[in-house]
């Protein structure tokens, strides 16, 4: 019988138990441990330290474990307050986030404490922001760098709504492709390149999610990798006036990256956005309708890839718009290959739903009793209510509705758009004071059926 994968598996099966790693990634075994209790499921809880604190990340870590076997939690992705009587706890930590449970959890429903095997991963948010490598020969600069996890990016993952099973396949990747490495599986026998190519159309959130992708491995790895970087390549920097020069430039640039990665405690991510740019296809230049500098350039590209294949402490992350255009050979070398595409309808109602929700926590839409502690119910519970309507409270089974009909008026526009529409919709009332939802809306669904009317062809 073939291995279950995480979404298979039962927990009402005794012979399935799962084993944590030292990261919290996951394992399946059939026969039982006698470390772990059957059937438990490892949920991640990340534990965001303040800026001010001063404390061991390994005593933070026991605080919170210890905290969450005292309470009776149930577990669903979402926050869990600090209990203000554990003054450890109140004066280091910022915020205690439970994660990934919709990997386990089908049908809505939820994990109980009993279910769960917790893994505490305890960061600190770095404050400083992007910094450029400043060349000295008049160069523009070929990067900009950030320490992670980067406040900067806070938050970001959860706001990225893609069709199910999008960001945990790239997070497995990930955590497959660094356990390879570390156990020293033979590359000759086994073939990895730690390189992750996005594709897709324009305004998609490719780029967001490499970089999200970047800041949620820094946390779920940091007892491994204490310190992680973020190298963001600016492709078009590394084009020379020069000729010849271009493939020259390459190399220097993966020169610095490879001296960071010789920091065996120092996980690099390295991020190349359009990299069609780079790895342009060399059958075009052959041809004459790219310049001969394009084939150094794509040429110095994969030999440094090459070279950075033996370092155990990078993960190359990619993206393009036109995967036609790229060089087969790197197509190749990337291990996985993911098309991001326009939001489905199911992502374009959470994306909206999400939007509405920070509306109404600002103030921005009110005119409703308890408007601020109104919570909009997710996809799949809405499909639920809606065949259920006698038993709904009618205000809040009207707004789902609306927000239906806007998402489906929305369909073509990218999560870009997705995430624009509210603030042109607010922009185009006549009252943008205190603006009752619903009413907001109706002019949603305007805005949003204009926005498609002006979609070029």
């Amino acid at each position: 019988m073939s291995t279950p994968s995480p979404m298979e598996i039962s927990l009402q099966n005794p012979q399935d138990t799962v084993i944590p790693d030292q990261n919290g990634f996951i394992a399946v075994d059939s026969a039982p441990s006698p470390s772990l209790p059957q059937d438990k499921v490892l949920v991640s809880v990340e534990v965001s330290l303040k800026p001010s604190s001063t404390a061991r990340i390994d005593d933070v870590r026991s605080a919170v474990e210890r905290m969450l076997e005292k309470r009776s939690l149930s577990y669903t992705d979402g926050p869990v307050p600090v209990p203000p009587d554990d003054q450890f706890l109140t004066e280091n930590v910022q915020r205690i986030c439970i994660c990934d449970t919709d990997e386990w959890v089908q049908n809505h429903e939820i994990l109980l404490f009993w279910q769960v095997k917790p893994v505490v991963h305890v960061f600190q948010l770095s404050e400083e922001g992007a910094c450029e490598d400043v060349s000295g020969d008049g160069q523009p600069s070929t990067f900009n760098e950030w320490i992670l996890p980067a406040k900067e990016f806070d938050g970001m993952w959860e706001s990225l709504i893609y069709e199910s099973g999008l960001k945990q396949r790239l997070l497995r990747y990930a955590a497959s492709a660094l356990l390879f490495t570390e156990k020293g599986v033979n590359p000759f026998l086994v073939s990895w390149n730690r390189i992750v190519l996005l594709h897709g159309p324009p305004g998609t959130g490719k780029t967001s999610l490499c970089k999200a992708l970047a800041q949620k491995l820094s946390i779920r790895f940091n007892s491994r990798y204490p310190q992680c970087q973020l190298i963001e390549v600016n492709a078009h920097s590394l084009f020379s006036k020069w000729f010849s020069e271009s493939g020259k430039l390459v190399a220097k640039l993966f020169q610095k990256i490879q001296e960071m990665v010789e920091e065996e405690n120092n996980l690099v991510f390295v991020l190349i956005d359009e990299v069609e740019s780079l790895a342009a296809a060399r059958k075009a230049a052959l041809s004459g309708s790219e310049p001969s500098d394009s084939i150094r350039v794509v040429n110095a590209l994969l030999t440094q890839l090459d070279k950075l294949k033996s370092a155990p402490n990078v993960i190359i992350l990619t993206t393009s718009n036109i995967t036609a255009a790229i060089d087969i050979a790197f197509v190749d070398r990337a291990d996985i290959k993911a098309y991001v595409g326009p939001p489905t309808l199911q992502a374009r109602y959470e994306i909206l739903r999400s939007c509405l929700q920070e509306l109404i926590r600002t103030g921005i839409l009110s005119n409703f009793e308890d408007c601020e502690s109104l919570m909009l119910p997710n996809y799949g519970s809405l499909k639920e209510k809606l065949n259920m309507p006698e038993v709904q409270d009618a205000r809040t089974l009207h707004m789902c509705k609306q927000l239906l009909e806007t998402a489906e008026a929305c369909e073509g526009l990218s999560g870009r758009s997705l995430r624009k529409l509210p603030f042109l919709g607010h922009a185009a009332l006549a009252s943008p004071y205190g603006c009752d939802p619903s009413k907001f809306l109706s002019t949603m669904i305007d805005t949003a059926r204009r926005e498609r009317s002006e979609l070029p062809d």
